[in-house]
């Protein structure tokens, strides 16, 4: 595996580094070894897996707040989204910035979100699934988010959002 520093403290673009041969390609998606020796809790408490119908909907930005942080490892693996991590932890040598990435099935990189920073994406295509490990369990008390459109942070989306939640869309602040 390769890890690329992403422009947030702690947070990386993971790439396999597949060997291949005739039957196609085999590579290493994730060691505890080492995302630990880059200071990444690989623990893995939860697994969840999220369908999108059309192409430009849009989930975000959500994290869970203290003490029920939790770390994200995202990957695609049917179709493509561009992907924000937005820093919102109190502190942190980065907070208030945001950065993005492009997942694809076909690209083979995930993105690690560290604890305590913002998440979402929008869909690229039709028909897209979304895998995330997390390293803590759901707390819908601790669950917070951030309008995808807040004028604070100027997050840059390629595409007007065509499908959102009520709660994502501003519509609904609980």
């Amino acid at each position: 595996m390769t890890f690329e520093p992403l422009p947030l403290h702690g947070a990386w673009l993971i790439r396999a580094a597949p060997g291949s041969d005739h039957r196609g390609w085999f590579g290493r998606v994730f060691c505890a070894d080492e995302f630990a020796t880059r200071g990444i809790d690989s623990a893995v408490l939860q697994t969840s897996l999220s369908y999108n119908r059309q192409r430009a909907t849009l989930r975000g930005m959500h994290w869970q707040q203290a003490p029920h942080l939790e770390g994200k490892l995202v990957r695609c693996v049917r179709g493509s989204v561009y992907d924000v991590l937005l820093d919102v932890r109190p502190g942190s040598p980065t907070e208030g910035r945001w950065t993005s990435v492009e997942l694809s099935d076909s690209g083979g990189a995930q993105v690690w979100v560290p604890p305590g920073v913002a998440h979402g994406f929008e869909t690229l295509e039709d028909d897209t699934l979304v895998l995330y490990h997390m390293s803590g369990k759901f707390v819908p008390q601790a669950s917070r988010r951030i309008l995808w459109n807040d004028r604070r942070f100027r997050i840059e989306w390629p595409l007007p959002p065509a499908v959102l939640s009520e709660a994502d869309s501003g519509m609904n602040r609980s």
